[in-house]
């Protein structure tokens, strides 16, 4: 089996950040060395200055295929992932057609099998009929099922009591929503049209998108959860308000109801969509500075639980309609480290922290098989990352299929080196080796 030796790097890792050597066989890593390793290796990297990470896991992508591809495919967007120093991901059900049954899902999986550089999951997609099918599910062999308690494509807004409740009663495996009151973004839509007229911009986007929106649908949620003992995790918060729904006094493992916070609402506020408009029009909205930092401070108390990115590609041309056309998401896998990088850079959260949230919890919450640290017989999923470079995102250097991202113009003060995947270095200072592609992740339950 192929052997890779990474020697003198700086470790972040379950709560330290020492020196140590790591000894890589086939997929795993076999050894890690404080005071060195003097074994043979086909392949040796002298990681000195660095710091060598466990891959990231990013519990939320849309990489749009199938039907969608015009925007991103799984082979491109899993491209970018590893680039930016995600060696897995989950992605979810809202293509075309949307992922609602084990067929369709599988079909999902064994694209991803072909092409995706990184590692991969799937969730299931609920709609108000498709109970009997989730409940068929293999717990062990997917991330969760997804329900949209806000507007979605297709049928997949899960908006009947009825459904809700079954659902919510019923499904054994992890619940991941995505929470905003529906019928109350319509009606605040329809008062802001009525009051400014419909050639409004993304200003209004966090007044229609509003906080009331979030929280009446995310407590809602977490009363259903309550109520029948269902493992809950609630998808990007966006609000101050709804952080008094989570607890941070009992260890993750203990939780039955987590959250998620993605790195634009870390990033940008408000004040942003000035300058940046529909590129950051995202559901649910970037809300206030008040709002951004609390989301940040929940993630240092652990009231947050997990960081990820919500990528969910348009292209140019669609973001570039008007406010009330355009459609909401946007690119992030590629960026998502540079930028919780640059909080750090800036004094905000610590690395320990960073590689707790997106890496360590997401394997303890999702119970993932052998992933998500850097530990002797695990798989050897690492990010080597130099924080004494520097590079500002351009057209030239993004390598989504949209073509653009909303850190345009930004100056990063770390470049992600080196990544490997299962062992294999998929990526190394800006080019691929994609003669082995990532595994279907699996889960202890």
């Amino acid at each position: 089996m192929k052997t890779t030796l990474i020697r003198n790097a700086k470790l972040i890792n379950e709560g330290e950040i020492f020196h140590a050597d790591v000894y890589i066989k086939g997929n795993f890593i076999e050894k890690i060395a404080r005071q060195g390793i003097s074994m043979p290796a086909d392949t040796v990297i002298n990681a000195e200055g660095k710091y060598l990470l466990p891959g990231l896991i990013d519990d939320q992508v849309h990489f749009r295929e199938p039907g969608l591809t015009h925007k991103g495919e799984i082979y491109t967007e899993a491209k970018a992932a590893v680039a930016g120093g995600i060696t897995s991901y989950m992605e979810m059900p809202n293509t075309s057609p949307s992922a609602t049954t084990i067929e369709l899902l599988e079909q999902k999986y064994s694209r991803a099998a072909q092409c995706s550089l990184a590692n991969y999951s799937f969730f299931m997609g609920t709609t108000n009929h498709n109970l009997a099918e989730l409940l068929k599910l293999d717990q062990s062999k997917i991330c969760g099922v997804k329900i949209f308690m806000g507007s979605s494509t297709g049928d997949m807004l899960v908006d009947n009591p009825t459904s809700l409740e079954s659902i919510f009663s019923e499904v054994k495996t992890l619940i991941a929503t995505h929470c905003e009151d529906d019928p109350l973004v319509k009606k605040n839509q329809a008062e802001v049209i009525a009051e400014y007229g419909e050639d409004i911009d993304a200003t209004y986007h966090s007044m229609i998108r509003s906080e009331e929106a979030c929280y009446l649908s995310s407590s809602f949620a977490v009363g259903l959860a309550k109520k029948h003992g269902t493992r809950l995790h609630i998808l990007h918060i966006s609000t101050a308000k709804e952080l008094s729904l989570f607890d941070n006094t009992i260890p993750l493992v203990q939780k039955k109801i987590t959250a998620e916070a993605c790195v634009h609402h870390l990033w940008f506020s408000q004040e942003d969509y000035k300058t940046k408009g529909n590129l950051i029009k995202w559901n649910p909205a970037v809300k206030q500075a008040s709002d951004r930092d609390a989301i940040l401070q929940a993630v240092i108390d652990n009231r947050i639980d997990v960081l990820a990115t919500d990528h969910a590609p348009h292209t140019w041309e669609e973001k570039s309609m008007p406010y009330l056309k355009a459609p909401s998401g946007g690119p992030l896998v590629q960026h998502n480290l540079n930028a919780l990088l640059q909080l750090y850079k800036q004094g905000k959260i610590t690395l320990e922290k960073i590689v707790e949230k997106a890496c360590h919890n997401v394997a303890i919450l999702f119970e993932i098989d052998r992933r998500g640290y850097i530990r002797e017989g695990f798989y050897a999923d690492l990010v080597l990352v130099d924080l004494n470079q520097n590079y500002t995102v351009s057209k030239s250097n993004i390598l989504y299929k949209c073509g653009w991202s909303p850190f345009e113009g930004t100056q990063f003060d770390s470049v992600i080196t080196h990544t490997f995947v299962n062992g294999n270095l998929v990526y190394k200072e800006g080019k691929f080796d994609e003669s082995q592609y990532g595994k279907r992740l699996l889960f202890n339950r």
